[in-house]
């Protein structure tokens, strides 16, 4: 397996991707968004299990390089001026989509992207964006539209895979978000676990009372149903 990093610039805003190969070239491209703090180490961690499921995992950057959020404070901090303009964060996503594409090792007609709270909307960005994606999945996501950002747009296959108890993001967002795809015809599925928080898939999140927490069960039963959904549904039974 070989990793690397690449630097890219959006504007004068320096970004740091990282990318994770498998042995088969070209391969699918999946990209990973990373949630509010930053592109952390669960998100370099997701590269290589994509990796590993035969595709190219490239964890894209919102923030900037070694940008990461150190409190909640902090991490509303970071995130807010790309809620506050989606176009902005349409550009800046677009800016790592490119960069994958770019690589000679992606095979840019299998394109997915996954991403995990604000990470998942991110995702859902991109499939509201003109980009040619063929899937996409919302780990715990946020699903509100923006007039830049219509749900009518989106072309790609989408997976929802949500905690049933997320406070963050709750069971009638949700309902609302699918009741409109279906509206807009898009294929989409989800996948709901009991007992689940926000959060759910990071084991160094931990904190209930805020609504936040790993589930070790959740968390393995979504990547089965993530791997599963890119190996069969999306990139149409790839052999790896």
């Amino acid at each position: 397996m070989l990793t690397e990093k690449i630097i890219y610039k959006d504007e004068d805003v320096l970004l740091e991707a990282s990318v994770a190969y498998p042995k088969k070239a070209p391969s699918p491209l999946v990209i990973v968004c990373h949630a509010w703090n930053g592109r952390d180490a669960f998100v370099e961690e997701a590269v290589l299990r994509i990796s590993e499921w035969g595709f190219i995992g490239f964890a894209l950057d919102v923030y900037g390089k070694g940008i990461l959020g150190r409190s909640k404070e902090e991490n509303v901090r970071l995130k807010q001026p790309f809620l506050a303009d989606r176009r902005r964060l349409q550009q800046r996503l677009r800016e790592g989509l490119e960069l994958a594409c770019s690589l000679g090792k992606a095979d840019t007609s299998k394109i997915a992207v996954m991403g995990f709270g604000f990470g998942g909307l991110c995702a859902l960005d991109l499939a509201r964006s003109e980009t040619a994606l063929n899937g996409v999945i919302s780990f715990y996501g946020h699903f509100e539209e923006a007039p830049a950002v219509r749900n009518q747009d989106i072309q790609s296959k989408v997976l929802l895979l949500h905690g049933a108890d997320d406070p963050i993001v709750p069971m009638q967002d949700l309902l609302v978000f699918s009741k409109n795809l279906t509206q807009n015809g898009v294929d989409w599925q989800a996948q709901i676990f009991g007992k689940t928080l926000h959060a759910f898939m990071n084991p160094s999140i931990q904190d209930p009372l805020a609504g936040v927490a790993y589930n070790a069960r959740s968390a393995n039963r979504a990547w089965v149903a993530a791997s599963q959904f890119l190996k069969n549904d999306v990139f149409a039974c790839e052999k790896n």
